[in-house]
């Protein structure tokens, strides 16, 4: 009998980013082994050894959208979730920080990973209205309500703690 180790954990970074129209940017991803199996999801990835969370944003940011950011802001929540992708099972950590850009322009050469290549379908600014009526899914699926608490001002200043 084989038994399946655990996963080891991967610790990234994503932002939540809003543009001067406090519009997000989501990313629309697929498994590529499993095309029905679809999300939107903030920018973001995986931590290099030695590498400081924001400065792991602010690279990821630019290798998968082009955009540079000058500043990374609080931390608003970490997630820690555990899924299946490419009939792999995950184990992730992510520690999520809000980020605002009037440029929306592209500064730097795309460099998409070969795993993101073949599991991106678009990027897109959301608004939240937009977001609130999604029906794909959304990570994390509280997404929606985070965002209004955020543009609301009733976030708490303390990272909040999310599972999935």
């Amino acid at each position: 009998m084989t038994v399946a180790s655990e996963p080891a954990l991967r610790v990234g970074a994503r932002v939540l980013l809003l543009n001067r129209d406090n519009e997000v940017l989501l990313i629309h991803a697929r498994d590529p082994d499993n095309p029905d199996h679809h999300w939107w999801e903030l920018p973001g990835g995986g931590q290099d050894p030695g590498e400081k969370l924001e400065d792991t944003a602010r690279r990821e940011i630019a290798e998968e959208t082009g955009l540079v950011l000058d500043e990374i802001g609080r931390k608003l929540w970490t997630r820690e979730s555990r899924f299946t992708y490419r009939d792999r099972e995950h184990h992730r950590l992510d520690h999520v920080y809000l980020a605002r850009t009037d440029d929306t322009t592209q500064r730097t050469a795309v460099r998409h990973s070969a795993n993101e290549r073949v599991g991106l379908i678009e990027r897109r600014w959301w608004s939240a209205a937009a977001i609130a009526t999604c029906r794909d899914k959304l990570l994390p699926a509280e997404l929606p309500d985070l965002l209004q608490a955020l543009l609301d001002d009733r976030l708490p200043a303390t990272p909040l703690a999310l599972t999935a």
